[in-house]
């Protein structure tokens, strides 16, 4: 059977049709199929379902969908910067099912192997949990989730051949193979079309068995969300933000495994001990730092967030977002540096939603908070109207339970003791006052 078309629309002749449930591959711009999302696009099909980590931005990607008014349900893990996409969720123009970001990767995956559902601990006493099947496995609650099928998966691959087989470059895989996978009709564009035979066996990554088409992709803009400088890197950074970021880096010991989370945890490879080598995890697919070219193919907070001192990592490994958050979720990684809204004096997190203002999604916090050994959380002590951020419960929306282990602001710092003890104070910055901080805090703590 022939699976070779000469471009996208021809690829997807015939497959497109109102009220589809349409899974695309790509992680923020990187990796996204731009030949097939503007395809779909130009044939204004209606009341489309999409899957995918997020929606792209306003004005590319599985943004345009949204901006042509064809999507009524959004199944993702993360708004990001799509402000029409906010808008839509806020105004009730449009459904969002938010999901964990390693649980929609593995919902993906399980779709595609046949798996109806698995239990996961992630966003266990959650919101994104309610009305879900809990069970108790070694005392810990864990969540019910169903396998995704969709109608139709676009994909994007560096390169493949006439028989569908797919290799995909770097961090570009990130959600492609499970999408791949999880469709009853995949179509695949690639920035080459090779012939049969030309690619190595071994390194394949998708094979043809799960792709119905393919075509040669052309004029690819791969975009940056956030195109980042050294000299731009700490551009209007506050003094309590470098501060935070500076503390934060002496959690850092020799051999860690470390996952930093967007916003200020970012700046904390800047400060990394000379002493010491860790390696950065990305939940997109990335371990370890090296000089990488094709930095359109790299997470922009991922370079934001190691350019600058650690040296370079040889040992660096590629893999998929599935992978990924099976590395955080088994306990690999050795501590996770983000930051957050609000936080419980009983460790509790909130940092992906504030009801009816904002919304951004879990990202792959909820997952990172589940699974990683130790949490450290950076936020400043207030917020702008002077209201404080750490409480005795918190009053947003939680990313998971009794999860912080260390609170670092602008102020002090925090251990979270364990058995719901509270907060203690480790630490003032200097020129920081005991009275402050006991004025600014929304909860007792013990010295």
């Amino acid at each position: 059977m022939k699976k070779t078309y000469e471009d996208a629309e021809k690829a997807l002749a015939g497959v497109l049709t109102d009220d589809l449930t349409i899974a695309a591959g790509g992680f923020g711009l990187c990796g996204i199929p731009e030949n097939l999302i503007a395809a779909v696009v130009n044939s204004n099909i209606k009341n489309i379902t999409i899957v995918g980590n997020n929606a792209g931005v306003d004005d590319f990607g599985m943004g345009l969908l949204l901006k042509n008014r064809q999507v009524k349900k959004v199944i993702a893990s993360y708004v990001g910067e799509n402000k029409e996409f906010e808008r839509q969720v806020l105004a009730g123009e449009l459904e969002l099912e938010l999901n964990p970001q390693g649980t929609l990767a593995e919902r993906l995956r399980a779709g595609g192997a046949g798996i109806p559902g698995f239990f996961t601990r992630t966003a266990a006493g959650t919101k994104l949990a309610e009305g879900k099947e809990t069970k108790v496995f070694d005392g810990t609650d864990y969540v019910m989730e169903t396998g995704i099928k969709a109608d139709v998966s676009i994909v994007k691959a560096w390169k493949g051949d006439p028989e569908g087989n797919l290799v995909y470059r770097k961090t570009a895989r990130n959600f492609n193979p499970m999408i791949a996978t999880c469709g009853k009709i995949c179509v695949a564009e690639v920035e080459e079309l090779v012939g049969v035979g030309e690619l190595d066996p071994d390194q394949i990554h998708t094979p043809g068995i799960y792709v119905n088409r393919i075509f040669q992709g052309h004029n690819y803009e791969k975009r940056i969300e956030f195109p980042t400088t050294a000299e731009s890197d700490t551009k209007g950074v506050s003094v309590g933000r470098e501060l935070m970021a500076q503390r934060a880096a002496k959690e850092l010991k020799d051999g860690f495994y470390v996952n930093l989370g967007i916003g200020i945890p970012t700046l904390v490879a800047n400060h990394v001990p000379e002493n010491i080598d860790i390696t950065l995890q990305s939940e997109n697919g990335l371990l370890g730092i090296g000089p990488f070219p094709e930095q359109s193919e790299i997470d922009a907070d991922l370079i934001n967030a190691g350019k600058q001192t650690i040296s370079a990592n040889t040992g660096a490994s590629f893999f998929s977002s599935a992978e990924s958050f099976a590395m955080i979720r088994g306990g690999h990684v050795d501590i996770s540096i983000l930051g957050g809204l609000e936080v419980g004096a009983n460790g509790d997190l909130a940092n992906f939603m504030v009801p009816g203002k904002m919304i951004k999604g879990p990202g792959g916090a909820m997952d990172l908070v589940s699974g990683v050994k130790r949490v450290v959380v950076l936020l400043e002590h207030t917020a702008k109207d002077g209201s404080p951020k750490i409480l005795d419960e918190c009053s947003l929306p939680v990313t998971g339970k009794n999860v912080v282990d260390l609170i670092i602001t602008d102020l002090c710092v925090f251990e979270v003791l364990p058995d719901g003890q509270g907060l203690k104070l480790l630490e003032l910055h200097a020129g920081v006052s005991l009275d402050d901080v006991v004025a600014k805090t929304g909860c007792q703590f013990s010295m």
